[in-house]
């Protein structure tokens, strides 16, 4: 299996490229997904949005945002000139929050280089901020017939299964490799670039799953390296694995009447440009601060812990619902506040929705 080179692997795309790219646009059109809000349609903004919001996200998922945002920001015009904070707002909850970050950026490179138009090649596309390679062929190949592949986890499982390419893709080479093979697939015609890489998409998605592929529902069976050798599972070969970190804060959940303290985290890391409430290291800190106190100037319960699972990463978090009682207490607290983290302010709890808050502080503090 991990015999064959690049070369090799060049050469069997092109064998079969004609018939593997018939095959998949025919299945396609027949056979393929058709319901999703952002298909059978030629608009770069749209498709584009909903390449971003699919990356490591499942569509089920994606289908109430992508229609939230298209009510708020109808048009890459109107996400420009949205604020951030309401951006990250509607993002809340969809995780990986760079790419709301970069969705902001990139519409705002649109209007003001491009004049409120996606350029028309892969290649320009990957200039803009958040458009990747994969990302700009697809809105490339949806919206103007561009004949170039993407390159997403559903395509390289898809296609080192039908060409049998068994090298280790956690390996750049063997990856760029695997690409070069892709783009050798693409249909001669560029009107059937739409269906062939919506295609590629759906096969990932409904056929040629990670475990238990059904193979006998797919349009490439016959022709497919892996299934012939009994072994469709084994591929692709990623022996680099993710090393999972844990992660431990206290959270402080000041309140006052019916407001609580929020303050934005720092620009890069976790939850970056979101607002949040104080963490702190160890519970020793968090019960520093409220020892420092007067014994009357608040009620303190100690919340159940909480554990909120990232890709890299299981983060737990212990929440402290802290009452201050008073007026004079509530503003030396904010004094403090202020004096170890700049920035922060007190927001009432109808107004909490209107803040980009992290899913599991939304969840505690909105149910």
């Amino acid at each position: 299996m991990s015999d064959m080179t690049a070369d090799d692997l060049l050469c069997r795309a092109q064998r079969v490229t004609p018939l593997l790219a018939d095959r998949l646009v025919a299945w396609q059109r027949q056979d393929g997904r058709h319901h999703l809000p952002w298909q059978k349609v030629r608009d770069p903004y749209r498709v584009w949005l909903s390449e971003i919001m699919l990356q490591q996200t499942q569509v089920t998922t994606v289908l109430g945002y992508f229609d939230r945002f298209l009510k708020r920001f109808p048009d890459v015009q109107a996400l420009a000139a949205a604020p951030l904070d309401e951006v990250l707002a509607l993002w809340a909850g969809l995780g990986y929050y760079s790419r709301a970050r970069n969705l902001h950026r990139c519409a705002q490179a649109v209007v003001s280089e491009h004049g409120g138009v996606f350029p028309a090649s892969a290649q320009a596309l990957q200039t803009l901020p958040g458009i990747g390679p994969s990302t700009a062929a697809a809105i490339a190949s949806f919206c103007f017939d561009e004949r170039v592949s993407i390159m997403d986890g559903n395509v390289k499982r898809v296609l080192s299964r039908a060409l049998g390419w068994g090298q280790d893709l956690s390996i750049r080479a063997h990856e760029k490799a695997l690409w070069a093979a892709a783009d050798a697939l693409v249909p001669p015609r560029s009107q059937d670039m739409p269906a062939y890489t919506q295609g590629l998409m759906d096969l990932g998605a409904t056929v040629c799953t990670p475990r238990k592929p059904s193979c006998l529902m797919c349009p490439w069976s016959d022709l497919c390296v892996a299934r012939a050798a009994g072994q469709p599972e084994i591929y692709p070969v990623k022996t680099r694995k993710l090393k999972r970190g844990v992660r431990e804060n206290w959270w402080m959940w000041w309140q006052w009447q019916d407001q609580v303290w929020l303050q934005p985290m720092p620009d890069k890391g976790v939850w970056s440009g979101l607002w949040t409430l104080p963490l702190l290291d160890s519970e020793a800190d968090a019960a520093a601060w409220v020892d420092a106190m007067p014994i009357d100037a608040l009620s303190v319960e100690r919340q159940p812990r909480l554990k909120h699972v990232l890709t890299h990463l299981d983060w737990w978090l212990t929440p402290w619902h802290c009452v201050v009682q008073s007026e004079v207490q509530r503003q030396a607290l904010t004094q403090r506040l202020l004096a170890e983290n700049e920035q922060g302010t007190w927001v009432p709890l109808a107004e909490l929705k209107q803040k980009a808050l992290p899913a599991p502080l939304s969840k505690l503090l909105l149910g």
